[in-house]
């Protein structure tokens, strides 16, 4: 009975963790976008966007990355024949690349909250889908667990790349012509 719980209080901060990754991003585009407009719009815009970026972060995504691990650890603690699976091996290390996700992420708040615009709007739309990717790998892991299946589940996740990419370069056209 324990486990269910502590299971289900893992998925609410998953859930919540991967909310604020996909809208932090957004939060980048409109920063970066409103530096580039004249200075009474970028004086009124960029102060509300910096705000905002660090509610989210400080208050959202933050905390539930740092419970979402620890229910995780937990979780294995209470069942630590789950490292001896391949599946878990596997979608730990996706694991593993989500919390490199966020530390970068956490790199690029730092640097526009201190009005340093390291990066274009166009390479934050696209670094916005990395938590997609990361999602949908962790979840079809956690859900088919067999090899055989994660492989098409690999298959999948670069097909999901690309669609991903040609969707971006579609936008991107879409936004050039207005």
């Amino acid at each position: 009975m324990e486990y269910n719980y502590i299971k289900a209080f893992h998925l609410i901060f998953v859930i919540t963790w991967f909310a604020g990754l996909f809208y932090i991003p957004r939060l980048f585009i409109y920063h970066i976008e409103a530096t580039q407009k004249d200075t009474s719009e970028a004086a009124v815009l960029v102060p509300q966007l910096k705000l905002m970026a660090k509610r989210l972060w400080t208050i959202i995504c933050w905390p539930s990355a740092i419970l979402a691990t620890c229910f995780a650890i937990w979780l294995l603690v209470l069942n630590p024949g789950l490292l001896l699976l391949q599946w878990m091996l596997i979608k730990l290390g996706f694991v593993g690349l989500l919390l490199v996700y966020h530390l970068i992420t956490h790199q690029m708040y730092r640097a526009l909250q201190n009005d340093n615009v390291r990066y274009s709007s166009n390479f934050m739309r696209l670094w916005n889908e990395g938590a997609t990717l990361l999602l949908f790998a962790i979840v079809f892991l956690a859900i088919l667990k067999t090899s055989f299946d994660w492989i098409y589940g690999l298959v999948g996740l670069i097909g999901l790349g690309i669609v991903l990419m040609l969707g971006i370069r579609l936008y991107k056209r879409m936004r050039n012509q207005n």
